[in-house]
């Protein structure tokens, strides 16, 4: 049976030095970036394969519903993996259909709504649904570290202090 090591959401997907220093994360063998746009596009998803496989690990390109589904019949097989979304919604659908997934890290996403979208760390965007979706993963779906770090050698912020800035 396999497993997700670590869970992040990052637009870039994968990107630079970021990815291969978490690809060295004990366990890991493998990435599974799951998009439904760039698991639709036969192009963009050759780029994401050959993008993962420079850090040594298979990297596999699906859908969020072909996730569910390789996890549901297949435990993801021998695949211990760093999943990778680019934005929470996937990662709570993930979780909600019954995905395990224990550490999830936010590490890069863009403002979309000036007028909802509050800056809570150098690199990320959250609006309070997203936060209030974090929350619910925490407490009622057993995921335990939920962290905001865009690079592995950046300074770490909490998820409850991330709460604290919409009054969570």
């Amino acid at each position: 049976m396999g497993k997700v090591n670590l869970a992040r959401v990052d637009e870039r997907l994968i990107h630079g030095q970021v990815m291969m220093t978490l690809s060295q994360k004990s366990g890991v063998n493998s990435i599974f970036v799951v998009d439904e746009v760039v698991a639709k596009d036969k192009f963009m998803r050759e780029l994401y394969k050959n993008a993962g496989s420079r850090t040594g690990q298979k990297t596999i390109v699906v859908t969020p519903e072909k996730a569910n589904y390789y996890w549901d019949e297949f435990q993801f097989k021998d695949y211990n993996c760093i999943l990778i979304a680019k934005t929470v919604g996937v990662i709570y659908q993930l979780v909600k259909n019954g995905l395990p997934i224990s550490e999830l890290n936010i590490g890069g996403i863009a403002q979309k709504n000036p007028d909802v979208d509050l800056l809570v760390t150098k690199s990320v965007y959250l609006n309070k649904e997203d936060a209030l979706k974090l929350k619910e993963l925490n407490e009622q779906y057993d995921v335990k570290d939920i962290y905001f770090q865009a690079t592995p050698s950046a300074p770490k912020s909490s998820l409850k202090d991330v709460l604290k800035q919409f009054g969570i």
